[in-house]
Order: structure tokens, then sequence, then C-alpha cells
């Protein structure tokens, strides 16, 4: 009498049952997965632009002052030009009280930042990227603008005011042109007054948005393009609210750079720019690639998270560091 063998194994319904499974549990696990790096990317982000402020604090300890925007050709109170005279940015200046002596040191200040022998600007610096965003190792060289230079592009830029950069002088941001200014002309409360925030960079040489050596809009410093009703303190006119450079801002203006490259291209990657030759006026607008918002600092060094849909006029009087309105709750504005 032969014993029949019964052979165990799947049948290919439940085989199909078993994968089926098992790619709906990597679904699941997958979101939290990324949610997860993400945040240890937002940690690391957070604690950067922290230390940037850190040492903009010891600039100002050291030298009794803090950095200027830029070092440019315009003499104090003048419209400030980005394109004029050295063109260090307040970064170049705070390269000491970063630990990076020997950096500085390579920059030749008898000659602009477009003439520089060794190309110090070039050299990554990897304190001020950002790791949400995906272009670490992007450069900036405009044969039309760097003079034949490199330079490397960082994930922080510093306030510079609420209307234009180059009105800076007359109504400043916590960081701006005033060789003499300090924290103490901050009257609104460095507590309420922003400092730096984070942007964006494009993989395109041609773009000069996070080419931290140079003081140009997008690259080092931002402005809000909130227009005022006083010549003097900053009062915001209502009339333009609504079209300024808040968080990710998609339009109606765009950043304005010294040149646009590949502006369609620039706009399906969430970064609308224009050219300074159409608009004449200059301006930027913080970005990030978190969700929501960009990281920001206060001028007393603490760090929040500005949301996107934070009202222009709000973030004005966040920018302004003389309009009298430190009573404001921004709260709804950042978390």
């Amino acid at each position: 009498m032969s014993v029949q063998r019964i052979r165990a194994g799947f049948t290919l319904v439940e085989l199909l049952v078993v994968i089926g499974i098992i790619g709906l549990l990597i679904g699941m696990l997958l979101p939290a997965v990324q949610q997860a790096r993400e945040a240890g990317r937002r940690a690391s982000c957070k604690n950067n632009i922290r230390q940037l402020s850190i040492a903009i604090t010891g600039y100002e300890d050291g030298n009794r002052r803090l950095p200027v925007s830029g070092l440019v050709g315009a003499p104090s109170g003048k419209p400030f030009d980005p394109r004029s005279g050295k063109m260090f940015s307040w970064v170049v200046l705070l390269l000491p009280f970063m630990e990076e002596n020997a950096l500085f040191e390579s920059f030749d200040m008898r000659l602009t930042n477009l003439e520089q022998p060794r190309s110090p600007g070039a050299k990554t610096l990897m304190g001020m990227l950002c790791p949400s965003d995906v272009y670490p190792n992007a450069v900036f060289e405009n044969p039309s603008l760097t003079n034949g230079k490199k330079f490397a592009k960082a994930n922080y830029a510093a306030y510079v005011g609420p209307f234009h950069i180059d009105n800076q002088a007359t109504f400043p941001g916590a960081i701006n042109s005033n060789p003499r200014h300090r924290t103490t002309k901050i009257i609104d409360g460095s507590s309420k007054t922003i400092q730096l925030s984070e942007v964006r960079i494009r993989d395109n040489p041609l773009d000069q948005r996070g080419a931290w050596a140079l003081p140009w809009p997008g690259s080092s410093i931002l402005s809000l393009d909130v227009h005022s009703t006083n010549s003097r303190a900053f009062v915001v006119e209502t009339r333009y609210l609504g079209q300024s450079q808040t968080p990710n801002n998609q339009g109606p203006l765009y950043d304005v750079l010294y040149e646009c490259p590949d502006p369609a291209n620039a706009q399906l990657e969430g970064m609308p720019c224009n050219d300074y030759e159409t608009t004449r006026y200059l301006s930027a607008s913080p970005r990030s690639l978190h969700t929501g918002g960009v990281m920001i600092t206060f001028a007393d060094t603490s760090v929040r998270f500005l949301l996107d849909e934070v009202s222009d006029e709000l973030m004005a009087y966040m920018i302004s560091i003389n309009d009298g309105k430190s009573g404001l709750d921004y709260d709804a504005a950042v978390r």
C-alpha cells in the first residue's frame, strides 16, 4: 500500500495576497520614514540657523556693532547698491565668528569680491546648508556678472528691511547698511524682529540665489517689498498689500535678480524670478522645502517657523526695527 505525500506550499492566490499585504505595509510605513527623516533635517536646519544668529551676537560683542548687510560703494544713508564697492556680504564679515578664520584670511580686502585670486567665496559652508534642500554643491558662475569667479551657495539670508533692498537705509531691518548699527537700535524689541531666514538654491550656475559671499538679492539678503506711507518711521501702505515677498511667494511679485535665468523652469521649481532691468527695484522672498513655511531667527537668536500664510502687513512690522509696534501679536504667524 503506497502512502501519498502531501507537499506543503503557497497557492498562487495566497502568494499574491501576501505580496499585497507586504506592499500595503510598506506603503503605510514609507511616509512615516520620510516624515522622520524630514524631522531630523528640520532639526539640523534649525540648529544651523540658530548658530548663525549666535555668531552675529559674537560679532557684535567683539566689534561693538552688528555686521553691515554688505560692504558696497554707496555711502551710509544713501541707496544701497549691491553691485558697487567691495561686494562682501555680511557672511564674509562673520566668518571669524563661525570658526572660519582661515577662510576669512584668504579674502583680500583690498580687492573686490569679483577679483579675489583665491576665489574664497567658492567654498561650501556646511553650517550654512539646510539638509532639506537638495543641491548642496551648487555654485553661482555667471559670465556676465561674476567676472569668471565661482560662488558657493547656501540656505540662509539676512533681512535688511521691510521695503526694497536698495532703501534699507531709510527703512532698516535687523541687519542693514548702517556701519554703526547695534541691537540697541532695534526699538521694537529683539525678540520680535526677524533677523535671518532660509532661502532656496537652484541647481543653475546662472542663478545668484544662495551665493553666500555676495550681498545680492536672494543671495545673502532679503526684503519684503511692503511700502510705507511715511518717509521716516515705517508705516505700512495698505494699497500694496497682497503683492509682496512673503515666504515661498509665487507671485505676483517675483524674486528680483540681476539676471533671471530660464524663468519658465524657475517657476516650475517654485522659485519664480524677474530681471532687475525690468523692475528697477530689489527684493526677494524667503524660501524652503519644508512644508508650509520657513525657518527664521529673531534678533535675540530664538528660532521659529514662519508660516507661508503670514499676512504681509504683520510680516513687515516683524522686519522693521523702528515702527514702534512692539505690542503686535505674531503667534498666529509662527510656530
